[in-house]
């Protein structure tokens, strides 16, 4: 039995993603992605290492530094598991440059707050006077994947 990290995207979830609670058994397509470019980076503590990501990213095509997100949109191997944690992640974003309108995450500025529940919809936050905005960007959920053993692997 492993613990996994998976972030689920705020806009993954809005279009199509049922919420889910602690406890609940989930199945989701998985992708791996490179952490630098998710979020502004800064993900190190959250990446899922080991064993469990060889056997299900097989033939070494998994990211060095890759964080584990759900994939609705596009599929990827399926990983059911039970849900142990959920975290909003709130991401602050940068107006770049100022006054462009175009808003870029700013790496490491982001908090992590439980709550029971998978949220449907996230806050888009508002900006302040210097052109930050703390935005709710998904959840990191902590789900706890059955020891795959030898005759089981991962749901295609």
């Amino acid at each position: 039995m492993g613990l996994w990290q998976v972030f689920y995207e705020d806009w993954q979830m809005e279009c199509c993603g049922e919420p889910f609670a602690v406890g609940d058994e989930v199945s989701w397509p998985l992708l791996q992605r490179d952490s630098a470019d998710l979020l502004g980076g800064g993900w190190d503590e959250h990446l899922t290492e080991g064993d469990a990501c060889d056997e299900l990213f097989p033939g070494g095509r998994v990211p060095p530094d890759g964080l584990l997100v759900v994939n609705g949109h596009g599929g990827g191997p399926r990983v059911t598991g039970r849900v142990r944690a959920v975290r909003v992640v709130n991401q602050v974003y940068e107006e770049n440059p100022p006054g462009s309108r175009t808003w870029e995450p700013v790496r490491g500025e982001r908090t992590l707050r439980p709550v029971d529940r998978c949220p449907k919809w996230f806050d888009a936050g508002t900006p302040d006077a210097r052109g930050r905005q703390p935005r709710e960007s998904g959840v990191l959920v902590t789900l706890e994947i059955p020891d795959p053993g030898p005759d089981r692997a991962p749901d295609s």
